[in-house]
């Protein structure tokens, strides 16, 4: 599969944080670039996504099925969605031109702003004068949205140097397509707009990022940089945070309160990365002053368990126990219209525990009230916002 992961220096991908913190770029590049599980996840389902869309464009395509590292059924129905989202649109884009043209995994240029920079779009579509990026999200951790998104942005501005001269576009239309998420997040933009951001903000950007100059900054976009352990930057805003462990809770105003619940995570986050790195150092033969390595705790296993059921067996017991299928296994033996058919009336999805977030989370507010049939002191969904917020999820 044709793929950004050949990396720009200034890739697409990493984009939001190079531009939020352009010495980011040249401060990771000591760091080895360790894949995980989660991302090879995410190859193997844009490798089948691109096999199952091109399939349906009726484009040349063989089937990854049998080479892939992760496959299962979520996999499945989470690029037949893709797959199907994409035909839709195309099919939308026919209602105003009889021929759109439509790409799939398109490499795409945008090294007029950007030294070096290329990425590859998963899905391009141009018609009557709109050119539409479509990009799938296979991850589950956060739901990413196409409002202002850089790489979308990035991907555009190479689309544009390929199509421009040819058709007449005049707008870029974004699409995010996250199927673990249930998120689907359009946008658009004029290209008037677009190209005064790639010449105002992302081309002395990138120029920054490039030499290694400008100013350090901390945000989300730290979650998936290279240098985050050491980074003194993000070191200094998290202990500037962590001085109010020295108050007692009474002691804080409700306004630092709120500052501290929109930055706690991500000093737990920042926490966490320190004693890993730690451990790591420590690993590697490292000694760290007042602190030492110990054998953490473990658990007794069965060395040979086929030899353990026969000997229980043998002295006059059953070594099984007969257990009921989860939910998730249940309907992975029964396929899942078979499951709704048989138990869709024994399953219940009981609320969830209130949490704390953000207002920008999208799931909507608990109120606590005495509704018909719940008793004092009850939080509940508040029915009507749910309904129009469900409504907006499937736009």
């Amino acid at each position: 599969m044709n793929s950004e992961r050949q990396h720009a220096v200034l890739s697409a991908s990493s984009s939001d944080r190079w531009i939020h913190c352009p010495p980011s770029v040249r401060l990771s590049e000591g760091f080895e670039d360790k894949g995980s599980d989660y991302a090879l996840e995410g190859t193997c389902a844009h490798a089948l996504a691109e096999y199952k869309l091109r399939k349906a464009l009726g484009y040349p395509s063989r089937d990854p099925t049998e080479d892939l590292a992760f496959y299962n059924e979520e996999m499945e129905e989470a690029t037949d969605g893709y797959a199907a989202y994409v035909l839709e649109k195309v099919e939308t884009a026919r209602q105003a031109c009889p021929d759109p043209v439509v790409l799939v995994e398109q490499r795409v240029d945008y090294s007029r702003w950007v030294r070096q920079g290329f990425g590859t779009s998963d899905a391009l579509i141009i018609a009557d004068g709109t050119l539409r990026i479509i990009d799938l999200k296979y991850g589950t951790g956060i739901a990413v949205s196409a409002e202002d998104n850089p790489q979308l942005k990035c991907y555009s501005l190479g689309a544009l140097e390929l199509f421009d001269d040819i058709y007449d576009i005049d707008s870029v239309a974004m699409s995010i397509y996250q199927p673990r998420r249930q998120n689907v997040s359009e946008w658009q933009i004029s290209k008037k707009d677009l190209l005064a951001w790639a010449d105002e903000v992302l081309k002395p950007t990138a120029e920054l990022a490039w030499d290694g100059k400008g100013e350090f900054s901390c945000g989300t976009w730290c979650r998936f940089c290279k240098a985050k352990t050491i980074c003194r930057k993000r070191a200094e805003e998290n202990l500037k945070l962590a001085q109010h462990e020295f108050k007692l809770p009474p002691e804080l105003s409700d306004a630092e309160i709120e500052v501290i619940l929109s930055q706690v995570d991500e000093l737990v986050s920042w926490a966490s990365d320190i004693k890993e790195y730690a451990l790591q150092q420590a690993l590697s033969g490292k000694e760290w002053h007042g602190f030492k390595l110990v054998e953490g705790r473990s658990v007794r296993k069965y060395t040979n368990e086929t030899a353990v059921a026969q000997t229980v067996a043998e002295a006059g017991f059953d070594p099984y126990e007969r257990k009921l299928l989860g939910i998730t296994a249940m309907q992975k033996l029964l396929g899942k219209n078979r499951f709704n058919e048989l138990l869709s009336g024994y399953i219940e999805k009981p609320q969830g525990k209130p949490t704390l977030v953000p207002d920008s989370d999208k799931r909507p507010a608990l109120s606590k009230g005495s509704p018909a049939g719940s008793p004092d002191g009850v939080w509940t969904v508040n029915t009507a916002k749910n309904d129009f917020m469900e409504e907006n999820n499937h736009e």
